[in-house]
């Protein structure tokens, strides 16, 4: 997660701030890391674009039991209620220009490479929106 924030901080807008912060020691999660880098870039870009490219992003590594959590905030827009349940369907999208594919791939790598599961734990106009990725510790 580290390496895949330092290296947007260096593409992405000077006005977007990022934050990491983990309760977690040593994170014991088996990851195929150019994927979960992708899947870290993927819900980033999308968080800057519902920013307008001005706002926050904060990434929290949190650990419960024999799981671990991965929650994305971003200061953006919020995703309208009536979306949430469609947002990792293929051919969605709140862009002009793109293919919905996005969260899509993002869903599959979590699922079927890392066994785990992606979700939105909360959204709002006022608060921006929360993704939270979550695996169990082996």
């Amino acid at each position: 997660v580290e390496e895949s924030i330092e290296y947007l901080k260096k593409r992405i807008s000077k006005k977007v701030v990022f934050t990491l912060v983990s309760h977690v020691e040593t994170p014991l999660v088996k990851l195929n890391v150019p994927l979960f880098g992708w899947v870290i870039e993927n819900l980033s870009k999308n968080a800057v674009d519902a920013m307008d490219g001005i706002g926050e992003l904060k990434f929290t590594i949190t650990q419960l039991e024999d799981k671990l959590y991965l929650d994305v905030k971003d200061t953006g827009k919020g995703i309208v209620k009536g979306k949430l349940n469609s947002i990792f369907e293929p051919g969605f999208t709140t862009k002009k220009r793109g293919w919905g594919l996005g969260l899509t791939l993002v869903k599959r790598i979590v699922e079927n490479y890392h066994n785990g599961k992606i979700y939105v734990k909360e959204s709002s106009q006022e608060n921006g929106t929360t993704f939270r990725v979550e695996f169990t510790v082996k």
